[in-house]
């Protein structure tokens, strides 16, 4: 058995396909908005508080995970969500073009019954969008047979 970054541990004879962190700081790639999120990071670090948020794709399930630390290393919040293949309407990407055309901004989302979650992909070209579609993809429809 396998720990990761996000804490999730892996079950026998499960492989990582990949452990995206998200970006809960800036809402996009543009230099202002990063530069304002690292800010809001510093001002929140300063103050004790820190935020991780993890997507967990392996061969035979997608994970959420999201951490609350507060006074500096005390984990006050912890919400793990493992995504059901049936609940899943679609999974995608999406590009958006932050500071005119020359940050664009990738996220992968996937939307199911009960809601829409995007995770930004710092620093991802649409290679690895679409190779992150593609990885949540099949662990859901492999999940399902």
């Amino acid at each position: 058995m396998s720990e990761l970054k996000s804490g999730i541990i892996l079950e026998e004879g499960e492989t990582l396909v990949m452990e995206i962190e998200a970006e809960l700081w800036a809402t996009s790639s543009n230099p202002i908005s990063v530069f304002f999120g690292k800010i809001a990071k510093f001002f929140a670090k300063l103050f004790g508080t820190k935020y991780n948020g993890f997507l967990v794709i392996t061969d035979k399930r997608v994970v959420e995970v999201r951490n609350v630390i507060n006074c500096y290393c005390f984990n006050t919040a912890r919400e793990v969500k493992y995504l059901l293949p049936s609940s899943v309407k679609e999974v995608g990407y999406t590009k958006h073009a932050t500071c005119g055309c020359f940050c664009p901004a990738y996220y992968l989302y996937y939307e199911s019954f009960t809601q829409r979650t995007p995770v930004m992909l710092s620093g991802a070209t649409e290679a690895d969008a679409q190779k992150a579609v593609d990885a949540f993809y099949k662990a859901i429809s492999s999940a399902q047979k």
